[in-house]
C-alpha cells in the first residue's frame, strides 16, 4: 500500500467528489429516461452524438497524455486542470435547463446510495494503485460507467420490490368481481382514446383511468394500489409495449373484458426488431380477451384490418374510410374549432361534434362511442358527452402562449400522427409554421420516415423550424427533395432558441405547430 501525500489525496477527493456530483446526476437522469434498461442506456451513452460523454473522455485522454509526458512534475498540474474542469462542469450544470429533470423516486434514492458506495470504494482503491493524477482523471467518466455495476447490484432488490407491489395490485383487481376492466393499446392514440372513453362514460359509471402515460406494469400497479377503490365500476387501463411480450404480460396482469386496439405502426421498431412483432404483440390485446369479452378495433389501420384474429370473442370495428366498419364516420368536416361527423347507429344516423382536431381523433372518438354503446349508454347521451370531450394535453391541443396560437402536438410524435398534424396545420389561416426535432425510436427506418415527414411538409406549412442540426438532417433532405424553399428552413440548437425566434419574428395571426418534444436522453 503506497503512502501518499495528504495534499494529493485531498485534492483527488475534492476533484472526485465535484465531478461525481455532476456526472452522477446526469448519468442517473439518462438511466431513468431510458427506463432503467442498460441496453437503452448503452445506446445513449455510446451514441456518436453524445457530445457530453464524448468530450469528457477526450478531455480525460488529453490530461492523461500530458501527465505521462510530464511524469511526476505534471502530477499537481494535471490535478489542478482536472479540478478546474470539474468546477466548470458544476457551474455549467447550474445554468443548464433540462426538458425532463431527474425524478427522485424511491428507486432513484436506492440507486444513489449504491452508486455512492461504489464510487467511494473505487476512489480509495484507485489512490492505492494508480498515479495520483490518474485518479482525478478517472473521476470524470467513472460515474457514467458505474451505472452498470449499480444496475446489476440493485436489480434483484428492485425485482423483489416490483413483484411485491404487483402481487398486491393483482390481489386488489382479483377481489373486484364487478369491476369492468377496459384495456387500451396501440402504437399511437392510446392516451387520447383513454381520455375520450373516460369523458364519455364517467357520468354514467364511476371510473378510474391510469393517469398520464402510466402504461407499464409499475405504473398500473401504482394506480391500482393507490387509487382503485371498491366504489369504482370501470377501470380504463392504458397498456404500453416497446418489446415482445409486454402486452401479453399486462393482459395476464389486468385481465380486461374489453380490449381496444387504436392503431399499429413502426413505433419502437428499434426494440421490437420488426413490424411483424409489433403487429402480433399489439393484437394480443384482442386475442387474449375472454370468450365473453369484446374487442374494439380500428380497421382503417391496414395491419389491424388484415390480421387474422385467433379469438372467438365479439369484435366491434370502427373506421372513417373502411365501409365495413360497424361504426363508420361519414360526412366528416374539420375546422379550427374541431370536427363534426355522422355515425349510423341502430339504423339511424346521428351527428357528432367535438373540439378535437385531426382525423385520427375522429377515429379515437369512434372507439369511445363504440365502447359506450356496448356498455349500454343511450345514443343521445353519447352525442351530448362527445360534444363535451376535452382536448388532450400535448396531443393536437389548440392553445394560446403569450398571445400566439399554437397547435401543441408535442407528445411522442409518430409517422401517422405527424402527417395528420400537418393536415390540420394546412387548414389554418395566416402563416403556418412547424417546430420539430423529428421522430425517434424508429430503428433502421428512422431516417427514411423523417425524410418522408420533411417531404410531406410541402404545401402544408410556410416555414420550418428544425430543432437539432444532426438529428433533423433527414427532414432537411425530404424538404429539399420536395422543392421546399430553403430560405424558409431554419435550424436551432434547442427548442428555447426556436421559441425566441418565434416571439421575435412571428405574428399573433400565425399558427405554430409543435410536433414532438424529445426528452434529454435523445437530445445528445
Amino acid at each position: 500500500m503506497k503512502s501518499l501525500p495528504f495534499f494529493y489525496v485531498l485534492m483527488c477527493l475534492v476533484i472526485f467528489g465535484a465531478s461525481s456530483f455532476v456526472n452522477c446526476k446526469h448519468a442517473l437522469q439518462m438511466f431513468q429516461q431510458n427506463r432503467y434498461e442498460l441496453y437503452r442506456y448503452s445506446k445513449w451513452l455510446f451514441d456518436r452524438k453524445n457530445w457530453r460523454f464524448r468530450n469528457t473522455l477526450v478531455f480525460a485522454v488529453i490530461v492523461l497524455l500530458a501527465g505521462i509526458l510530464l511524469r511526476r512534475h505534471g502530477d499537481i498540474l494535471c490535478l489542478l486542470i482536472t479540478l478546474a474542469y470539474a468546477i466548470y462542469q458544476i457551474r455549467k450544470e447550474q445554468g443548464r435547463k433540462y426538458i425532463k429533470e431527474l425524478v427522485l423516486t424511491a428507486r432513484v434514492k436506492r440507486q444513489i446510495a449504491v452508486l455512492s458506495i461504489l464510487l467511494v470504494l473505487f476512489f480509495f482503491a484507485c489512490v492505492q494503485i494508480f498515479p495520483v493524477f490518474l485518479t482525478g482523471i478517472l473521476s470524470l467518466a467513472m460515474p457514467y460507467l458505474m451505472i452498470y455495476p449499480m444496475a446489476v447490484l440493485t436489480a434483484p432488490m428492485e425485482e423483489a420490490i416490483k413483484k411485491h407491489y404487483e402481487n398486491e395490485a393483482r390481489s386488489i383487481l382479483g377481489q373486484m368481481d364487478r369491476l369492468l376492466k377496459i384495456g387500451i393499446t396501440g402504437s399511437y392514440g392510446k392516451t387520447s382514446t383513454k381520455n375520450i372513453i373516460n369523458d364519455i362514460i364517467s357520468d354514467e359509471r364511476y371510473t378510474l383511468i391510469t393517469p398520464a402515460s402510466y402504461n407499464t406494469p409499475m405504473g398500473i400497479t401504482r394506480t391500482v394500489r393507490e387509487q382503485l377503490k371498491p366504489i369504482h365500476e370501470v377501470f380504463v387501463c392504458e397498456m404500453g409495449a416497446d418489446k415482445v411480450s409486454d402486452i401479453t404480460y399486462l393482459m395476464d396482469f389486468v385481465k380486461p373484458k374489453y380490449g381496444v386496439v387504436t392503431s399499429i405502426g413502426p413505433q419502437h421498431l428499434a426494440t421490437f426488431g420488426s413490424l411483424d412483432r409489433i403487429i402480433h404483440e399489439k393484437m394480443q390485446e384482442a386475442e387474449l380477451l375472454p370468450e365473453d369479452g369484446v374487442a374494439f378495433l380500428n380497421i382503417d389501420n391496414e395491419y389491424i384490418a388484415n390480421y387474422q384474429l385467433k379469438n372467438h370473442c365479439k369484435v366491434v370495428t370502427v373506421g372513417v374510410h373502411n365501409e365495413n366498419a360497424d361504426y363508420r364516420a361519414e360526412d366528416v368536416e374539420y375546422s379550427r374549432e374541431g370536427s363534426s361527423f355522422t355515425v349510423k347507429i341502430d339504423g339511424r344516423k346521428h351527428k357528432f361534434v367535438c373540439s378535437l382536431l385531426g382525423e385520427h381523433n375522429v377515429t379515437n372518438v369512434l372507439l369511445g362511442i363504440a365502447v359506450a354503446k356496448e356498455m349500454g349508454m343511450d345514443v343521445k347521451q353519447i352525442v351530448k358527452k362527445v360534444k363535451g370531450i376535452r382536448q388532450v394535453e400535448h396531443r393536437l391541443e389548440m392553445k394560446k402562449i403569450n398571445g400566439f396560437t399554437f397547435i401543441d402536438d408535442a407528445f411522442n410524435s409518430n409517422p401517422v400522427g405527424s402527417h395528420m398534424a400537418l393536415d390540420v396545420l394546412s387548414m389554418m389561416p395566416g402563416k403556418r409554421i412547424i417546430v420539430t426535432p423529428g421522430m425517434i425510436d424508429l430503428g433502421t427506418k428512422q431516417e427514411e420516415i423523417n425524410r418522408e415527414f420533411g417531404a410531406y411538409m410541402k404545401d402544408r406549412t410556410d416555414e420550418v423550424l428544425l430543432v437539432g442540426e444532426k438529428q433533423t438532417e433527414p427532414i432537411r433532405k425530404g424538404l429539399e427533395d420536395s422543392g421546399f424553399d430553403p430560405d424558409r428552413i431554419r435550424v436551432f440548437r434547442d427548442v428555447r432558441e426556436a421559441f425566441a425566434y418565434i416571439y421575435r419574428n412571428c405574428s399573433v395571426k400565425d399558427t405554430i405547430l409543435l410536433e414532438n418534444d424529445l426528452p434529454d436522453a435523445f437530445n445528445v
